[in-house]
C-alpha cells in the first residue's frame, strides 16, 4: 500500500479540454482521494475538511452528527473524561445530582447574612432578652467565622467544612460545643429567613454535639478572709461605685454578667430582705426569692442602689466593663468565683441543701456534689460578717412623745460597729 500523506495537497490541473481546474488529491484510510473543483477557494476550503477529518480519525474521534453546540459538546468532552474512572455511568450521576440538589433562594454572601443577623442579636441585647456576655461570645464567633470563609455564599457552607471550622485548633468538647451552639443558632435565624435557607438544607442539624460526662469535684470559691480583702477594695474604687455589683454577686450568688445585667434594682428589696430573681432574669428561666443576709443588707445600706447602680452607666463612667475585669483580674478571679462562694458558705452555715438549691437556682444534686462541705461553718459565719467600713445609716422621724418635741431627728438605725459584731 501506498504511504499516505500526512495532508491533502492543491494543485491545478488541465482537463482535456483545456480548462484549468483545481484538484484536491490525499490518501485516507489506504485510499486515495482526488477532487476538482472549478474555483480555488472551493478546493481549499474542501482540503481543509479532509484534513480535519483526517486528524480525527487519527487521534481516535469521530464525526458526529449532533443537535449540541461545539461548547456543549467539548463540555460533554470533559465529563466523559472526569467520570471515566468511576464504577456507574454518566447518566447515573446526573439523575442524582438533580434528585438531591436544590437552588437555593438567594445568593446571600455569609458576611451580609452574619451582619443581619448581629443587627437583630443586637437589639435583643437593649431588650436585656440577651447579656452583654452572650452578645460579646456571639460577635466574637462570627468575626472567627467570616475570616475563615470570608469569600463564601451562604448556601455553599457544607457540613465538612463547619465540622472542620469547629474542630479547629485541636478543640476540646466543651469548646466544640460551644462554638457549634453559637454557630447553629446563626444557622437557625438563617432558615427563618424566606429568601435565605431551607430548613432542610441546613448544614449544622448534621453536626451533632458531644456528650460530655461530667466528673467535676469541688466548685473553687474564696475564703472569708479573700472576700473580705476583695470587698474592701471595691470599696476605694470609684467612691463604691462597684460595691452592689460585688456585693449582689458574693452575698447572694446572683450570677455575674448574665442575671446581674439584667436585674433591676426594684426586685432588691431591703423592706422585705428578699431578692426576686424573675424568669427573664434568671439563666434557667425559673422565677427564684434570694434571702438578704444582715451583712448584704448593710452593703446595701450604705451604698444605696437609687444612688449606686447595680451596674454603673456608661453616661457617668467610660469602660465599666473594662473597670470591673480589672478588678477581677487583680484578684485572680474566675468566671463564678463568686456566685460558688456564695452558695458554698450557705450551705456551709444553713445546713440545708434544698434551702440552698431554691436560692441558688440549682438542683439538691448539684449542691451535694459540688458545694457540701467545701468549707466550715466557722468560714461561714465569718463569710456571712463581712460588712463595709462605712456605716450604713437609716433617718427616722421622731414622734412628739419619744422626742417631746414635734422636730424631726436623725436616729441611726445601727451602730457603726453592729455589722462587725456579726463577724465575731
Amino acid at each position: 500500500m501506498k504511504e499516505t500523506n500526512p495532508s491533502f495537497t492543491v494543485k491545478p490541473f488541465k482537463n482535456r479540454n483545456g480548462v484549468i481546474s483545481w484538484r484536491v488529491s490525499g490518501w485516507m484510510h489506504g485510499l486515495r482521494i482526488r477532487r476538482n473543483f472549478k474555483d480555488r477557494q472551493a478546493a481549499f476550503v474542501e482540503r481543509g475538511a479532509l484534513d480535519l477529518k483526517l486528524m480525527q480519525t487519527q487521534a481516535g474521534l469521530r464525526p458526529v452528527a449532533t443537535s449540541l453546540t461545539e461548547a456543549q459538546v467539548r463540555e460533554a468532552e470533559a465529563l466523559f473524561y472526569r467520570f471515566g474512572d468511576k464504577p456507574r455511568p454518566l447518566a447515573f450521576y446526573a439523575d442524582y445530582g438533580l434528585a438531591h440538589f436544590k437552588e437555593p433562594r438567594a445568593q446571600i454572601l455569609l458576611s451580609e447574612a452574619a451582619k443581619t443577623y448581629l443587627e437583630a442579636r443586637r437589639i435583643e441585647e437593649k431588650k436585656h432578652l440577651i447579656c452583654e456576655r452572650q452578645m460579646a461570645a456571639i460577635e466574637g464567633e462570627m468575626d472567627t467565622l467570616l475570616a475563615h470563609f470570608p469569600l463564601k455564599r451562604l448556601h455553599e457552607l457544607s457540613r465538612t467544612e463547619l465540622d472542620t471550622y469547629l474542630n479547629r485548633g485541636n478543640a476540646a468538647l466543651k469548646t466544640f460545643n460551644n462554638r457549634r451552639a453559637l454557630v447553629h443558632t446563626f444557622f437557625e435565624f438563617a432558615c427563618h429567613r424566606e429568601d435565605w435557607l431551607k430548613a432542610e438544607d441546613n448544614p449544622m442539624e448534621k453536626i451533632q454535639r458531644h456528650r460530655i460526662e461530667h466528673s467535676r469535684g469541688s466548685a473553687t470559691s474564696l475564703t472569708a478572709e479573700q472576700a473580705a480583702q476583695l470587698m474592701a477594695h471595691v470599696e476605694t474604687v470609684k467612691d463604691g461605685a462597684f460595691v452592689p455589683y460585688f456585693a449582689l454577686c458574693l452575698f447572694a450568688g446572683i450570677r455575674p454578667n448574665g442575671e446581674i445585667t439584667k436585674l433591676p434594682a426594684s426586685d432588691v428589696r431591703l423592706e422585705n430582705n428578699a431578692i426576686t430573681i424573675e424568669p427573664w432574669v434568671s439563666k434557667v428561666n425559673m422565677r427564684r426569692l434570694i434571702t438578704i443576709q444582715p451583712n448584704l443588707a448593710a452593703w446595701l445600706q450604705a451604698y444605696p442602689l437609687d444612688k449606686h447602680p447595680i451596674i454603673p452607666s456608661k453616661e457617668k463612667m467610660r469602660n465599666v466593663a473594662g473597670k470591673i475585669s480589672r478588678i477581677r483580674r487583680q484578684f485572680k478571679l474566675s468566671h463564678d468565683v463568686l456566685r460558688h462562694t456564695f452558695i458554698s458558705m450557705h450551705v456551709a452555715k444553713f445546713r440545708s441543701m434544698g434551702d440552698t438549691a431554691l436560692q441558688a437556682g440549682n438542683s439538691e444534686s448539684i449542691i451535694r456534689r459540688h458545694y457540701l462541705n467545701v468549707t466550715t461553718p466557722q468560714e461561714a459565719e465569718t463569710f456571712f460578717g463581712i460588712a463595709p467600713k462605712k456605716a450604713p445609716a437609716v433617718k427616722t422621724a421622731a414622734t412628739a412623745e419619744e422626742a417631746g418635741a414635734s422636730q424631726s431627728a436623725d436616729i441611726p438605725a445601727n451602730d457603726a460597729s453592729e455589722p462587725r459584731r456579726l463577724a465575731a
